[in-house]
């Protein structure tokens, strides 16, 4: 837990806007000091010295936070994004001896979708 700053006003956009000396990671949970979520952190803005970070708020009255000091809770271990699907590495084209060509069928053709012609 790291301590992100004091909450210097409520937006009328909905944001708790706090002041800070260093940037946080965006969708970060904000808590306070007794460890209760208040939020995620949603923007980062201003001088980079000494940067502005909204955090929209999770909580029924935001506005009682004004003053408050918040700090970046750590993520817990199943708030991962789900991994995507498809090759590890992402990178170039599967080589020819891969599994990721499609079978070929009963006939002897390969199942899939048709290769595009070109002209």
């Amino acid at each position: 837990m790291k301590r992100l700053g004091v909450v210097s006003h409520y937006a009328k956009q909905g944001f708790l806007i706090v002041r800070t000396n260093w940037v946080p990671s965006l969708n970060e949970p904000v808590v306070d000091k007794e460890l209760k979520p208040i939020g995620v952190v949603k923007d980062v803005f201003g001088p980079v010295n000494y940067p502005y970070v909204a955090v929209k708020p999770r909580v029924k009255d935001p506005e009682k936070y004004v003053g408050a000091v918040l700090y970046v809770g750590k993520r817990e271990k199943g708030s991962k994004k789900a991994p995507r699907k498809g090759r590890a590495s992402g990178k170039g084209k599967p080589s020819k001896n891969s599994k990721s060509y499609p079978e070929k069928g009963k006939n002897g053709k390969r199942s899939g979708p048709t290769p595009r012609r070109r002209g």
